[in-house]
């Protein structure tokens, strides 16, 4: 039904992706270990070159391959996306020797990366870190505190961390550093999370940095996160319809052989209707999606507000889609390993991660009054 502006090489390439995704990729993810990291999924992304894709896509690209891939395999889908957003503030901020280093090895999947922003008590308020990087000699610092809520931890090779350098000074005291896993005092725990990928904690206890781990500038590591987030908001986006569009899919199917009343479920109006709206939330939630990863990718002023409209509107409609399809199917839906089983526990997440939905929200309104009062 996808219709926007894409060119039929891009339909084309989706397609490809979603057949790579059920051929080659889902049995790669059944063999999977919830909770830990699938390096054989993340080794078969590599070889696919699909990771490598990463540093060379734009905005729509990064979501038409998330949406494709969430259609067959969600496993697959946030394997590729974690390694994007844990390596994208080396791409696009790394020095030539951090790049060298880190950026062919996430190409190839032999490294796995992780963006640690989150902790206990900075969440949806990531300005409010607490993480310090007290001085420790000229250009040094110690990284003492926690992270939480990261994705691929502890199992990742590298992490991109947000610290704090200068006390009080909210989202401009902030700075990125790149730290391999390996470091001293640098330790982890997996966490046992509803959503099925890895996520843990991380402690640091006095963590050597220096200047060469910095990504970026000192103090202007916010810009290192919200420029990351600002790309990545549209593709979570992504994965959220092709969750809905992977629900719906299997509602139609089962609607339309189901038997029930003498008739199909189809049939009941209660029932078709309910199918209606779900295609509709669905389509419409897809094209702001496109809208706002196109907006990035011509550079448009208004990225901030569009990539937050369409994170809110898509996992908040796939939430609702992942629902109805849950409901109509009935009871069997619920049982494990089934497919709306799995998507159900998939789709709760991307409506907090990343900024919660009330933070797109706020967002979206700071950005209208911003508009306004420049008029």
């Amino acid at each position: 039904m996808t219709a926007f502006s894409l060119e039929p090489a891009q339909l084309a390439w989706c397609a490809e992706l979603r057949a790579l995704a059920a051929e080659r990729l889902r049995p790669l993810a059944e063999k999977g270990e919830p909770g830990r990291v699938n390096r054989a999924l993340v080794a078969e992304l590599g070889r696919l070159g699909l990771l490598g894709r990463l540093f060379t896509s734009g905005a729509l690209d990064l979501c038409l391959m998330r949406e494709s891939l969430a259609q067959a395999c969600t496993e697959a889908e946030t394997a590729l996306a974690l390694q994007g957003l844990g390596v994208h503030p080396v791409h696009a901020h790394g020095t030539d020797t951090q790049r060298a280093r880190w950026l062919p090895a996430v190409s190839d999947g032999t490294a796995v990366a992780a963006f640690a922003l989150s902790e206990p008590g900075a969440g949806s308020d990531a300005a409010a870190l607490e993480l310090t990087a007290r001085p420790d000699g000229p250009a040094r610092w110690r990284l003492t505190g926690e992270k939480c809520w990261i994705s691929n931890a502890p199992e990742a090779d590298f992490y991109t961390v947000f610290a704090r350098t200068t006390p009080g000074a909210g989202a401009r005291g902030v700075t990125a550093f790149l730290l391999p896993a390996d470091r001293p005092g640098l330790t982890g725990r997996g966490l046992d999370m509803l959503a099925p990928h890895p996520i843990g904690a991380l402690d640091f206890d006095g963590v050597p940095v220096t200047a060469d781990d910095v990504l970026g500038e000192v103090d202007r590591g916010f810009r290192v996160a919200m420029g990351t987030l600002n790309l990545f908001r549209p593709s979570v986006g992504a994965f959220a319809v092709g969750m809905a569009q992977a629900a719906l899919d299997a509602t139609v199917a089962h609607t339309a052989r189901r038997d029930a009343f003498g008739g199909k479920l189809r049939d009941l109006q209660a029932v078709s209707h309910q199918v209606a709206e779900m295609a509709l939330r669905t389509e419409a939630a897809r094209l702001m999606v496109y809208a706002a990863a196109t907006a990035y990718d011509t550079g448009a002023p208004d990225v901030p507000g569009r990539s937050a409209m369409a994170k809110l509107l898509a996992t908040e409609t796939a939430q609702y889609v992942v629902d109805t399809a849950v409901q109509l199917h009935g009871a069997r839906a619920l049982q494990r390993g089934q497919l709306l089983e799995h998507l159900y526990r998939e789709v709760r997440a991307p409506r907090i991660y990343e900024g919660a939905s009330e933070v797109q929200r706020g967002i979206i309104a700071k950005e209208l009054y911003a508009h306004q009062e420049a008029r």
